[in-house]
């Protein structure tokens, strides 16, 4: 039985993880490394997909995860019985906790190329075990912000709904609606992502619904007797013309909305609302969905549309379904108890060392650049004072093994969506273009002062 479980019942999260992270902690509690302190950090070399911003989604689920990252009976026999880590291993993971300190980009927060969106600072054998888990999080759940912060973009002050958890795995589905919803879409239609992280839920009926009665008019009355007159029809199942007029008798011109799933939806909304105006029913309001993605949405920007329901191409990162973010040590202390700044250098692959401190440069509130200061050794970085104009973007996450709670749970969810949509006005307007292209804004290293 994991800490975790003896407290509460939650499942131990210690093998989300891959082989090689408890292979290099047995090498090193033989060779006596494993006690130097190290400051691992959580960084993307580039932005995927030629877009132009990125965001920062899954910080509240990790520090919940990582709580639970302790050893119970199951995986320690699990281990044992691979043969995957030796005894001394083993007992020193069966009193495993990480004790360490998180600091990191808030969630909701924009990051660029060499943003340290995580430092993670510990032992070397409490710090390296945690790779797999916080790069499984972020690199999922930010390609979702990312992707969702892009549509909400194209859809203006139209509101989104999530509805793509048919098209993602069980798991993967809360996160991905959990992680859209930060990033500007207002709803989702996963009631499991509802009940965990407070998302408002959305969803009335589907063409079986329809296929089900004897005829459209049927479902239509069915519908409406069991939801009132405010739910929303969905007109397309067999002819849409007929479809909107069948509504429209059996709700009234009060009908709250008409969904449409299919069609060239330019065409197809301007005659549905034209056709709903001239029935009288001008507040009745048009969704559409089938396979939107940020560019369809624009491309309806001047049609008479209400608000969007997107599925696949939100759940799944509109085409880059990881943010390609990494976990690279880059300060450790030696062998006297000195710090030592450490860097890969291989070609396309090459990180820079040293403990970083983040800041955002602003010019009349819009962002200018992600300025970094690097410093050689592990002191404190002390750099607010020589950017005054600048926006400290780094926040302590966990200390000493306790994770801040006001970024877990639908607290922490809601205050991540507020602190997008205000750190979203800070882009220039070019980075709002959808179009593949370098950052909106560079990424600046200065040393340390």
């Amino acid at each position: 039985m994991t800490l975790r479980q003896a407290q509460d019942g939650g499942p131990s999260t210690a093998l989300l993880t891959d082989r090689y992270e408890l292979t290099m902690l047995d090498a090193s509690l033989r060779d006596g490394t494993a006690e130097r302190r190290c400051v691992f950090e959580l960084f993307a070399r580039r932005l995927p997909g030629g877009r132009r911003f990125g965001v920062v989604a899954g910080t509240g689920r990790l520090l919940e995860l990582i709580r639970d990252f302790t050893f119970g009976d199951d995986e320690l026999r699990f281990l044992r019985d691979e043969k995957v880590v030796d005894a001394a291993t083993l007992d020193f993971l069966e009193g495993y906790r990480f004790t360490g300190s998180i600091t990191g980009y808030r969630e909701g927060e924009l990051y660029f190329p060499g943003s340290p969106i995580l430092t993670v600072e510990g032992t070397f054998a409490e710090a390296v075990v945690l790779e797999t888990l916080a790069l499984s999080v972020l690199n999922h759940d930010s390609a979702i912000a990312t992707a969702a912060a892009r549509m909400s973009v194209a859809a203006g002050e139209r509101p989104l709904a999530e509805m793509g958890s048919r098209r993602a795995a069980e798991s993967s589905a809360v996160a991905a609606a959990r992680a859209a919803y930060i990033a500007g879409f207002g709803a989702t239609s996963n009631l499991e992502a509802g009940r965990r992280w407070g998302i408002p839920t959305m969803g009335t009926a589907a063409h079986s619904w329809t296929l089900l009665h004897d005829s459209e008019e049927a479902a239509f009355r069915a519908q409406i007797e069991a939801l009132g007159v405010e739910t929303t029809l969905l007109v397309d199942t067999y002819d849409i013309r007929e479809g909107v007029a069948t509504a429209i008798r059996v709700a009234g011109t009060g009908l709250g909305g008409v969904r449409i799933d299919s069609g060239d939806l330019p065409t197809v909304a301007a005659d549905v609302r034209a056709q709903l105006d001239d029935l009288g029913a001008a507040g009745t309001r048009i969704t559409v969905t089938s396979d939107l993605d940020e560019f369809a949405i624009a491309s309806l920007a001047a049609s008479p549309v209400d608000s969007y329901g997107v599925g696949t191409s939100v759940v799944t990162g509109s085409g880059s379904p990881t943010a390609g973010m990494v976990y690279k040590l880059v300060a450790r202390q030696d062998a006297t108890g000195g710090w030592v700044a450490v860097a890969k250098s291989s070609t396309d692959k090459s990180s820079k060392g040293g403990r970083k401190a983040a800041f955002r440069t602003l010019d009349d509130g819009t962002a200018t650049s992600e300025l970094i200061a690097v410093s050689d050794g592990f002191e404190q970085l002390q750099t607010v004072a020589s950017h005054p104009g600048a926006r400290a973007l780094q926040v302590t996450l966990m200390a000493a093994g306790e994770p801040d709670t006001s970024y877990e749970g639908a607290a922490g969810v809601e205050a991540a969506r507020a602190h997008h949509a205000r750190v979203r006005e800070e882009l220039p307007v070019r980075a709002l273009a959808l179009s593949r292209s370098d950052p909106a804004i560079p990424t600046v290293y200065v040393d340390a002062e």
